[in-house]
């Protein structure tokens, strides 16, 4: 093979890899706008729903492939109600011990895609160290310019429905807090 042949061939690899990398995009969590709630059922009467503040992670995304990943990090101590003697509650030993697990985490395996837009991911959420599979329905997946900054970013809001005590949080279920959680994360994050 010629000196021009090796170089053609290479170039046209560099070139393969390239447009391949710049099909898989990476986006940050924005913290502000992705704060995760949850819902339960209170004794059977109401539904109570808190909060948490502490979300970070990031989402790589190669639409055209259908394929990325999602990894994202909560941090168990931020949780809240609308209780400042129920959030002491919550954070102790019995419910989600933040002093022995101070982070839970949702890691994909799989997304799922209708033509280029994200509806779903499966993958592991791992709380009070225990690690179950999870799946995750995303909806109103949108992306496009910030109107104010003008920076790239997509927004989603994503949402499950796990048993707690899968992952050992017992105390108090069924009757006096409900087992089944539905989790809710509204999701903006912006393109690195």
């Amino acid at each position: 093979m010629s000196v021009r042949s090796c170089a053609a061939v290479s170039l046209a690899i560099l070139s393969t890899a390239a447009s391949q990398a710049a099909l898989s995009q990476s986006y940050a969590l924005d913290p502000a706008h992705s704060q995760p709630f949850f819902e339960v059922s209170h004794m059977g009467f109401s539904l109570q729903r808190g909060s948490f503040s502490g979300a970070n992670g990031t989402i790589t995304l190669d639409r055209a492939g259908r394929k990325g990943s999602i990894d994202v990090s909560i941090d168990t101590a931020t949780v809240k109600t609308s209780d400042p003697r129920l959030d002491t509650r919550v954070r102790a030993e019995d419910f989600f011990n933040v002093a022995k697990f101070p982070t839970m985490t949702f890691k994909s395996t799989e997304l799922a895609f209708d033509g280029d837009r994200l509806i779903g991911a499966d993958g592991t959420l791992t709380m009070l160290g225990v690690t179950k599979p999870v799946k995750l329905k995303v909806d109103n997946f949108v992306c496009g310019l910030h109107p104010f900054t003008k920076n790239p970013l997509c927004g989603a809001e994503v949402t499950t429905t796990i048993k707690r005590s899968e992952w050992g949080m017992t105390y108090l279920a069924p009757k006096g807090v409900g087992d089944e959680v539905k989790i809710t994360i509204p999701v903006e994050a912006y393109r690195q």
